[in-house]
């Protein structure tokens, strides 16, 4: 189908446009090499810590469903999130109370660990 994008492309924006706030500012670019697909996403400054997510977590996830569509389409995808001009300018969201201090972990003892028969 001409005009149509490419799977891989279509879920980056997809996945990416359903946790940002500014959906309309989410662009990727698709480019092919010898090295495989590279895809490039740009988003708005404020929604760079949705996309990134806490430690990276929300991008490493991405990229990981990424390889999987890839590899159903016989194609090695990476992603590049790019960042904001000026910098690591961008404000992580932050709630507007103080954060509570989180208890400290309850240690499982050994029986607690042999029940769940893993």
């Amino acid at each position: 189908m001409p005009g149509r994008k490419p799977v891989d492309q279509e879920f980056v924006e997809y996945v990416v446009k359903s946790i940002v706030d500014y959906p309309d500012k989410v662009k990727a670019e698709r480019k092919v090499d010898e090295m495989g697909v590279l895809i490039t996403l740009n988003v708005d400054p404020a929604d760079m810590g949705s996309v990134i997510g806490k430690s990276g977590q929300t991008a490493h996830s991405l990229r990981t469903l990424l390889r999987v569509v890839g590899a159903k389409n016989n194609a090695r995808v990476n992603l590049k999130i790019t960042e904001p001009e000026g910098g690591k300018n961008f404000a992580p969201k932050t709630s507007k109370e103080a954060p509570a201090e989180e208890a400290p972990a309850k240690k499982e003892s050994a029986s607690e660990v042999d029940d769940l028969k893993l």
